[in-house]
């Protein structure tokens, strides 16, 4: 069943980029956060978590599928989302016969 398709997954990987930019050129650099360091470091910490369980499932879904995952890994460090989506539709494409 392929449940994601390409132009969901053009559209999601552009909005993301969209949104990284206007992230980086709309912030101001000398304005004070108004976060405290407590909701920063949970952030951070959920952050990191959810980033781990997701390459966790990525690793069992490899070992299911009998690929290798290990060349994911480190395009998952920089940019977890975008991976994700291209590497589950790697996992989905047709293989030949």
């Amino acid at each position: 069943m392929y449940v994601w398709s390409k132009r969901l997954v053009a559209g999601l990987l552009g909005a993301f980029l969209i949104l990284l930019g206007v992230f980086l050129f709309h912030g101001t650099p000398d304005a004070a956060s108004g976060l405290k360091i407590h909701t920063t470091r949970w952030i951070t910490m959920n952050y990191a978590g959810l980033v781990i369980w997701v390459f966790v499932w990525m690793i069992d879904q490899a070992r299911v599928r009998g690929q290798n995952v290990w060349l994911w890994f480190v395009p998952f460090l920089f940019a977890p989302l975008p991976v994700l989506m291209l590497y589950v539709l790697f996992l989905q494409r047709r293989l030949k016969a």
